[in-house]
C-alpha cells in the first residue's frame, strides 16, 4: 500500500488576496479551481507536486479563527533569503528573519500569510538526522 501527503486545505477570508500571496509571492502554480454553491477553492502546487488548497466559504464573515490545531506550513526553497525578501516586500508580516538553525542543516525563516497562517521557509543543506534538536 502506498500513501503520501498530497495537499492541505486552509480556509481564507479573501480568496483573491490569498491567491495573490501564494501564487505571485511564494511562486506556487495554480493547478485548478473549484466553484461550488457553498465555497470557492483554488489549488496551487509546488515543484514536488504537493499542493495547498485555499478555500473561501461563501457564508464566512470576518477574520479566520485559527484555534490551536494548525501550527505552520513548511515550504522548501533553494533561496530562503530571496523568498523571505519577496514575502516582506509583498507586505507579509515577519516572524523570524532567515537564519542557520543550530541543530538542523537548514536556513529557516518565518512569515505570516494574509490570514495570519505561519509559513516556514526552509532551505535544506544536507540530510537531517533521524532524531534532531537540542535534546537529541
Amino acid at each position: 500500500m502506498k500513501v503520501s501527503v498530497d495537499q492541505y486545505c486552509i480556509n481564507v477570508s479573501n480568496l483573491d488576496r490569498s491567491v495573490e500571496f501564494y501564487e505571485k509571492t511564494l511562486c506556487l502554480k495554480i493547478t485548478h479551481r473549484v466553484e461550488e454553491k457553498e465555497f470557492r477553492e483554488v489549488i496551487l502546487g509546488g515543484e514536488n507536486g504537493n499542493r495547498i488548497q485555499l478555500a473561501w466559504q461563501r457564508n464566512h464573515v470576518g477574520p479566520i479563527e485559527h484555534g490551536n490545531a494548525f501550527w505552520k506550513l513548511y515550504l522548501q526553497t533553494d533561496d530562503c533569503k530571496g523568498l523571505y525578501k519577496r514575502c516582506i516586500d509583498a507586505g507579509a508580516e515577519s516572524v523570524m528573519e532567515p537564519a542557520q538553525l543550530e541543530h538542523w542543516p537548514v536556513i529557516a525563516a518565518f512569515v505570516k500569510d494574509p490570514d495570519g497562517y505561519l509559513v516556514e521557509l526552509l532551505e535544506t543543506h544536507g540530510e537531517s538526522p533521524a532524531v534532531s534538536g537540542p535534546e537529541a
